[in-house]
């Protein structure tokens, strides 16, 4: 299935339904999320709950649309970690700068809170 978009009330959710998260998925992300926000929307989730492999570029662009938002007075917010995807979010320290949900629920609360 790829990515799956959503939108709940004012949040973005993009469901990465994959194992491998690379360079080609990199695209379609950063395309999907760069259209929500060029009309409006700040509030993103990226829910990694299958993925158990992620790339530099992946990665790299979830950085960016942190950023991004941020930017826009808006923010990004991650869910869901397969055992190696955690380990690099670690290794990268990545943690330090993202908040992160076991649960897509627990996000989306989140931002009403």
């Amino acid at each position: 299935m790829g990515i799956i978009e959503e939108v709940i009330d004012d949040i973005v959710v993009e469901i990465i339904n994959l194992e491998r998260a690379t360079l080609k998925e990199a695209d379609q992300l950063k395309s999907m999320i760069n259209d929500k926000i060029e009309i409006g929307y700040k509030k993103i989730i990226i829910d990694l709950s299958t993925v158990e492999f992620i790339d530099s570029t992946f990665l790299g662009v979830i950085v960016s649309t942190l950023k991004k938002v941020a930017s826009l007075r808006g923010d990004l917010k991650l869910v869901g970690f397969q055992p190696a995807v955690r380990s690099m979010f670690e290794l990268t320290r990545l943690f330090r700068v993202f908040e992160s949900y076991n649960d897509l629920q627990d996000a989306v609360r989140s931002f009403t809170n």
